[in-house]
């Protein structure tokens, strides 16, 4: 058996696993696996004492982090996904480092268009280890997303297919057992939030709840707020939705949640048709957002828009992509 020690969190947590803080771990470790943050292997202390370092989430890690961690181990392994929500920062970087150290280690590998470095959506193999089984989502979510973004190279674990939210005859807006259902709202002069939007949410919860789920197990039981993720990319309709929303919703922006999971995701982009704000038409349909906030979902993702932003003339070509995945989710 693996020795383990964590270093930090609370020992509740992890019963099994000895817990200790940064500043004692290097006395308590006595070999196999030690898990913590960069706090911990920034520590000169760690220098040269380990043989590897994983680091999870490596999109979401600096590469100023990584250069001060990867002093404590002789081998590195870089686990992540390039085409998810990269590492939120502020302030401008000069150069190379604003990357996280995901995105410089497949750098010279990436190919680009103006203005606008894409790096492959499936690392080669000279490169590394595609994981192309997904052991979370439906086949009928998991496909959108395989096309959409993985080049059709990603699957569902035939067990996932089980999962499935039963309909009833009263149903009026949730009207599939799984997948992805567009939910279309017009509305005018919203950029940030939309309380027409908040309105839809709120009625698709309410039908929501207390359904019968049927789980990747085969165990069926009834849906709760627990099971819905909400997500939209602005804060104030974060904000809007909290207020509209019974008390223990899980309502958040998608840099929020991703790395978690639920049987039901709603995105609410908030935006009306040609009100797009500063940030642009580039950041409510951003392919790494909308690919975090639907493939969160284990059966059911729903998209809450105007459906009138599948109009928008794109005005680059970085936004042609963009349009056209939203054109997609919007049609099925």
């Amino acid at each position: 058996m693996v020795a383990g020690l964590r270093a930090g969190g609370k020992p509740e947590e992890v019963p099994e696993i000895p817990t200790t803080d940064n500043t004692k771990a290097i006395s308590a470790y006595a070999g196999g696996i030690i898990a913590g943050t960069a706090w911990l292997f920034a520590r000169s202390e760690w220098e040269g004492k380990l043989d590897y370092l994983f680091i999870d989430e490596a999109g979401q890690v600096s590469l100023a982090n990584a250069v001060a961690m990867c002093r404590s181990a002789a081998n590195l392994v870089l686990m992540g996904d390039q085409m998810q929500l990269e590492q939120p920062i502020q302030g401008t970087h000069p150069g190379e480092a604003a990357l996280s150290v995901l995105q410089y280690s497949l750098k010279d590998l990436s190919h680009s268009i103006p203005d606008a470095p894409v790096f492959y959506p499936v690392v080669p193999s000279n490169a590394g280890i595609f994981l192309g089984e997904t052991r979370r989502m439906h086949s009928s979510v998991c496909s959108f997303i395989s096309e959409s973004i993985y080049e059709g190279r990603l699957t569902a674990h035939p067990d996932c297919d089980r999962q499935r939210i039963e309909l009833t005859p009263n149903d009026t807006l949730v009207t599939k057992e799984h997948g992805i259902l567009f939910s279309p709202v017009v509305h005018e002069g919203n950029t940030q939030r939309s309380e027409e939007e908040v309105l839809r949410v709120a009625q698709l919860v309410e039908e929501l709840l207390g359904r019968n789920y049927t789980d990747k197990n085969g165990l069926i039981r009834p849906l709760g707020l627990d099971d819905i993720l909400i997500m939209c990319p602005y804060n104030a309709q974060v904000s809007a939705l909290k207020r509209s929303l019974p008390d223990g919703a899980r309502i958040g922006s998608v840099d929020r949640f991703q790395g978690q999971e639920a049987p039901v995701c709603i995105y609410s982009l908030c935006s009306s048709y040609g009100e797009y704000g500063s940030r642009g038409l580039g950041f409510i349909l951003d392919q790494n957002r909308i690919n975090v906030a639907i493939s969160r979902a284990q059966c059911l993702a729903i998209v809450v828009a105007d459906p009138r932003i599948a109009e928008t003339t794109a005005n680059s070509l970085k936004e042609m992509p963009l349009l056209s995945l939203f054109c997609k989710a919007s049609r099925l």
